[in-house]
């Protein structure tokens, strides 16, 4: 099943109870009436929006891994598990040198 459209969907609700809850806090401001949509009010609507906006930011978090993992998998078992930041030297034509007896060689 494709996650992304799920996501879309989400954020749509998302926005359209922010929306909600800026229409009915209008109301309250303007109208002075305390009106409520199935028995919600511009509060519950805004919690609403952010319960939506985190579940489809974690999806989207899911599907990112997900896509990025055989990669970094591969990254992992090829050399060391941690990146070895301490020997690290940054080389501008993006050959990288990790070991200290790599940096005479790269140079």
């Amino acid at each position: 099943m494709p996650v992304l459209p799920l996501i879309d969907l989400l954020i749509l609700v998302a926005w359209t109870s922010l929306g909600g809850a800026v229409l009915l806090k209008l109301a309250h401001l303007t109208l002075a009436l305390r009106l409520k949509v199935l028995g919600l009010g511009p509060f519950e609507f805004v919690m609403i929006a952010g319960v939506c906006l985190l579940f489809a930011l974690a999806l989207a978090a899911r599907v990112w891994v997900r896509a990025n993992e055989p990669r970094l998998l591969a990254r992992s078992r090829g050399g060391d598990v941690e990146p070895d930041f301490a020997n690290y030297t940054y080389d501008p034509e993006g050959v990288d040198a990790r070991a200290s007896g790599d940096r005479a060689a790269a140079s």
